[in-house]
């Protein structure tokens, strides 16, 4: 609980800060490569951390995640620019993705088939305490100290978190001969990250027809086929695809993709608009986001007892629903809204991903044996760590390149750039800023926000569908 804590406060705080730090360090448009750095490392590692925790147990894997977790944090705070805070983040995202699938793991493995519904429900609390803390803490660092504390609040918590480990988890791992698939690793990293520059710096730094894309395009498709024949011949593959032959993880693993978006979108781009559009301040910003972790884990803890009741179908469509709800919400969001109906759309989401993650992570374990349930675990929430990824280079190339196009229809792209942007984003910066100056930009900001909301609302409907699809009469019984 206290690794997961620790993640979970990541997931809140960095968001609520990032309005802060992009207006200090400047480079407004790398602000989603904050995000898609720590995402990719998040992402390409969580599978070889589940395989290794298969083959060495889970206390070593998720003690060295934590370590190096704790070490990219600490840097991250000594950040003196956007691009080496990204650097840091690189090495974050590179211990993150031991700690929330194993954690997970864990619970799968110390648990019964019939206690680990409501157990998963209860352990989803986490983001809810963390959720609340979260948000505050880093709206009132930002405030009173320096966005750097954001950072270095994980020290303590990753330390707490190794001692109870080695303290209260006692596993006895049969061991077995190493064989851990790094070119499978390899390959799909390259394939993400060119994929990511295609999407962050299309129609910015270049042009969406031109040559530099087309090469990344081919890189990435060429890296991405190689990457499938690798797993295909592979000995323990990074990914088994016969995991995928079980209709109900297919479809849990392609919708943790989609939602995996939509958390992104949200949880990037939402205290930008209410720092930047409504000229609310960084405490309320992250309130605003708290709604969505709170919704989350209430909505896990009634999941780990519906899903015994109606089945993991109907507690996923239910969760479908509210995904759609919410996103409704943001593309009506307008500068003069109260931060209050903001907030609504963000609890609905979280209550959506409670329901969905906590129904398909139960059904996920419930169909594998122990020897698979660590990279069956990782492979779901590599999905959606993948979906977040893409998610955050997606949305932030549509945000780079909806507010040149406004800048470029009210003829002011010699005056104002996307740096201009950050300048709403603190407050002393807004106030030097001429009244129309500023206008013009809330103005933009707002169009490319919506538009970004539209993507984030079609991910939801493209959600919902895929869960139509689970199978009928799977329960956790």
């Amino acid at each position: 609980m206290l690794a997961m804590f620790m993640a979970a406060i990541e997931a809140t705080i960095v968001a609520t800060a990032m309005p802060a730090i992009v207006a200090e360090l400047g480079d407004f448009s790398l602000y989603s490569w904050v995000f898609s750095s720590y995402l990719l490392m998040n992402a390409v590692t969580v599978l070889i951390y589940g395989k290794l925790s298969d083959l060495y147990g889970r206390k070593p894997v998720l003690t060295f995640g934590i370590v190096v977790f704790l070490i990219g944090s600490i840097l991250c705070g000594f950040a003196p620019s956007m691009e080496w805070l990204i650097f840091f983040r690189f090495i974050q995202g590179f211990g993150a993705g031991a700690v929330m699938p194993i954690a997970s793991t864990i619970v799968g493995d110390i648990y019964t088939k019939e206690e680990r519904a409501k157990i998963q429900g209860y352990l989803s609390s986490v983001w809810g305490i963390s959720a609340i803390m979260g948000p505050a803490l880093g709206g009132l660092l930002v405030e009173f100290v320096s966005w750097r504390f954001v950072f270095w609040l994980n020290v303590p918590l990753g330390i707490l978190a190794i001692i109870g480990l080695y303290l209260f988890l006692h596993e006895n791992v049969e061991k077995k001969k190493q064989s851990i698939d790094f070119a499978g690793a390899v390959l799909l990293t390259l394939s993400v990250t060119s994929f990511m520059f295609i999407l962050v710096e299309g129609g910015v730094r270049w042009e969406w027809i031109s040559f530099p894309i087309f090469v990344l395009l081919v890189f990435s498709l060429f890296s991405f086929l190689l990457f499938i024949l690798v797993e295909r011949k592979a000995k323990d593959p990074m990914m088994p695809f016969d995991l995928w032959k079980k209709r109900s993880i297919l479809i849990a693993n392609l919708t943790s993709l989609t939602t995996g978006v939509i958390l992104i979108g949200l949880s990037t781009f939402l205290p930008t608009f209410v720092q930047g559009v409504m000229e609310e301040p960084a405490i309320i910003a992250g309130l605003t986001l708290t709604t969505m972790s709170i919704g989350w884990p209430i909505a896990a803890t009634v999941a780990g007892k519906s899903i015994l009741k109606i089945g993991y179908r109907t507690t996923s469509i239910i969760g479908g629903i509210s995904l759609i709800l919410g996103s409704i919400i943001f593309i009506i969001l307008k500068s003069n809204d109260s931060p209050l109906f903001a907030a609504t759309g963000s609890f609905l989401i979280g209550i959506g991903m409670g329901l969905t993650t906590t129904a398909f992570i139960v059904s996920i374990q419930s169909n594998v044996n122990w020897n698979k349930r660590g990279v069956a675990t990782a492979t779901n929430m590599f999905m959606r760590n993948v979906g977040s990824t893409i998610g955050a280079a997606l949305l932030g190339g549509i945000l780079n390149t909806q507010l040149i196009n406004y800048f470029s229809k009210h003829g002011v792209e010699d005056t104002l750039n996307l740096d201009s942007t950050a300048m709403l984003l603190d407050q002393s910066q807004r106030n030097h800023l001429s009244e129309e100056g500023r206008v013009l930009i809330q103005d933009g900001l707002s169009y490319a926000l919506n538009s970004v909301y539209w993507v984030v609302f079609l991910f939801a409907i493209i959600s919902f569908i895929l869960i139509l699809f689970l199978p009928k009469g799977d329960k956790a019984d």
